[in-house]
């Protein structure tokens, strides 16, 4: 991505889009938005240059197939019968999740048929299904400063800090779709466990302390009465289940073992992983072009002359908050630059 960045980056996206009409706005995590938040502005604002550039967009038709020539495509191939010949093509089709906009996976087949090699694709960004019932219950609780460690056969395999929400299926959020990659490419190994820690700041044994310390201060409180001192109310009753602690027992008769199945709630809260949600609900394709076939300047295939590569049909993916649309805007000016040449 050195050489498209450089050429087409961050900063040049803004500029771009804000030379349009479009103001965006920086939030938290240095993730930028439109300043109104409406995606039909961004969706406008790229529809106005084409319209400016004299280009032609036909929707509703589907690519049959290419046909090359040597090592150069001659026509592409509509499913209607008609041919669209052009000197230079570039394929920017996206991969294969959220299908409803069109992305079919039928790129990587072109590429195929074409000489290229594809690396499988799979889901990345993408929620997670649980097996625990009571995170369901949790459906719609966002937690933040957060942490979830990511284990198989007891040994940690990753661990991500930040955001996550439940959900009616299980887990999502920035710092679930981080990590969903890793848990698909773990999954086809064995199990995987998801523990979260909702007081990663705090190491085990300040978190007793501080245990201790309410509970001296506050020896009458009811147990159901405490707990919102230290989780969302939303938690309260599923702690409560998994603790089986007595609801209306006072903190001064809560005996140690109790302390310690709390603490262990409050630094390990652990979930079995189902599955990965799908394409339907990725965000992106992981998977795609090789990129040892493609030139990372220009995006020219290296197997044929005429052909260019841009966007989610390359083997690229990123984490969430902006990275791939970013690798979409930096491949696609490179592509379209240097085909236009």
């Amino acid at each position: 991505m050195h050489s498209s960045l450089s050429a087409f980056g961050a900063e040049d996206v803004i500029d771009f889009f804000e030379s349009r009409g479009v103001r965006t706005k920086v939030e938290r995590g240095g993730r930028v938005f439109p300043e109104n938040d409406q995606a039909k502005d961004v969706l406008k604002a790229i529809s106005n240059v084409l319209k400016e550039n004299g280009v032609t967009i036909r929707t509703g038709i589907r690519v049959e197939r290419f046909l090359k020539k040597g090592d150069r495509i001659e026509k592409v191939i509509l499913a209607s019968g008609d041919e669209v010949r052009a000197d230079k093509f570039v394929v920017a089709v996206g991969g294969k999740a959220y299908p409803v906009t069109g992305s079919t996976g039928d790129g990587y087949e072109w590429a195929k048929e074409l000489g290229h090699t594809v690396v499988e694709a799979s889901p990345a960004l993408v929620p997670v299904k649980v097996h625990e019932e009571w995170a369901k219950e949790l459906q719609g609780l966002s937690l933040r400063n957060v942490q979830i460690n990511i284990f198989q056969n007891n040994k940690k395999m990753d661990s991500r800090f930040g955001e996550m929400i439940f959900t009616h299926f299980g887990v999502s959020g920035p710092i679930v779709l981080d990590v969903s990659k890793k848990i698909g490419e773990l999954l086809k190994n064995g199990g995987v466990q998801i523990n979260l820690d909702l007081k990663p700041a705090l190491e085990p044994t300040q978190l007793k302390e501080r245990l201790q310390r309410d509970f001296n201060n506050n020896p009458k409180k009811s147990f159901r009465n405490y707990l919102p001192d230290l989780l969302p109310r939303k938690m309260v009753d599923v702690i409560l289940k998994l603790s089986e602690v007595d609801p209306d027992k006072q903190l001064c008769v809560v005996n140690g073992q109790e302390k310690k199945k709390l603490l262990n709630l409050l630094k390990d809260l652990r979930m079995e992983v189902d599955d990965l949600l799908g394409f339907e609900h990725a965000i992106v394709t992981a998977g795609g072009v090789n990129l040892k076939e493609i030139h990372s300047k220009t995006m020219q295939s290296r197997i044929v002359e005429n052909l260019y590569f841009a966007g989610e049909i390359l083997d690229l993916d990123a984490p969430t908050g902006g990275y791939n649309l970013q690798i979409c805007w930096s491949t696609g000016y490179a592509a379209g630059s240097h085909a236009a040449k």
